[in-house]
C-alpha cells in the first residue's frame, strides 16, 4: 500500500523576511503586491532598493504597523488583508472632477486621488507640529497648487528643496535627501527624489490640495 506524505511548508519558507537589499522573486511579489495596492514603488526588479522601502514604510504607516520598512510576518499579513484607504475628498473644478492631493498628517503620507479613490500612495515626511522660528508645522485646510518647479532644486534659509509645488505661501510638497518615517520637515511635505518625479506628470497649477489629520 502506497503511504502519500504531504508536506506542508511553513510560511516562513515561501515569506522570507526582506529589507534593504534583499534580491530575488519574493522582493519580486512584494513589489507587485505593494504596485497593486497602489504604492509608490517605482519597478518590480527583484531588488529592495531605497524604493521599496519607502513604500513599504508608507504601507506600514496606513496599516498602523511598526515603521521599519523591513518584512516581517506581520507586514507580510497585514498584505494580504490591507486596509484600503479612501479619498476624503472629490475635488470638482471647472465642470469636472479632477485629479486631487491629500497630505494626511497623521499617517504621514501623500494620497494622489481621483473620484474619491486613491490612485497612488506616497511617503512622506511634514512638519512636527512645533510653531515659532524655525517654523515646522503643517496647516491643515485646503489649498490649490500655485506655483511648481519642474526643473530642479531651490535653496533657500531652512535648506534645499526639489522640485517644489507650492500650494500654500512657502509650504511645497517637494523631494528631499532625507525623508524619515517622522515628521521631520520645517513645514512642507517631503517626499524622496524618485517619488516626486514619478509625481510630477499629474501635478498641474491649480490643483486641490487637501492637509488633514484624522
Amino acid at each position: 500500500m502506497a503511504i502519500l506524505i504531504v508536506l506542508i511548508l511553513p510560511a516562513c519558507a515561501t515569506r522570507p523576511t526582506l529589507q534593504l537589499g534583499s534580491r530575488g522573486p519574493a522582493v519580486v511579489t512584494l513589489q507587485q503586491r505593494l504596485a497593486h495596492l497602489q504604492y509608490d514603488v517605482g519597478s518590480a526588479n527583484g531588488v529592495f532598493e531605497d524604493g521599496t522601502r519607502h513604500a513599504v514604510v508608507a504601507f506600514q504607516k496606513v496599516n498602523s504597523l511598526n515603521r521599519d520598512g523591513v518584512v516581517g510576518p506581520g507586514t507580510w499579513a497585514a498584505l494580504d488583508r490591507p486596509y484600503i484607504p479612501r479619498a476624503h475628498y472629490n475635488p470638482y473644478v471647472g465642470g469636472r472632477y479632477v485629479t486631487g492631493l491629500e497630505i494626511d498628517l497623521s499617517r504621514q503620507v501623500v494620497f494622489l486621488t481621483y473620484r474619491g479613490g486613491v490612485t497612488r500612495i506616497i511617503d512622506a515626511s511634514t512638519g512636527d507640529g512645533s510653531r515659532g522660528p524655525p517654523y515646522s508645522y503643517t496647516p491643515t485646510g485646503r489649498y490649490a497648487i500655485y506655483r511648481i518647479n519642474s526643473t530642479g532644486w531651490e535653496y533657500g534659509s531652512l535648506g534645499a528643496l526639489y522640485k517644489p509645488a507650492y500650494f500654500h505661501g512657502g509650504y511645497a510638497v517637494h523631494g528631499s535627501t532625507s525623508v524619515p518615517p517622522y515628521p521631520a520637515s520645517h513645514g512642507c511635505v517631503r517626499t524622496t527624489v524618485a517619488a516626486r518625479d514619478r509625481l510630477q506628470p499629474w501635478l498641474w497649477v491649480g490643483m486641490p490640495v487637501a492637509v488633514y489629520s484624522r
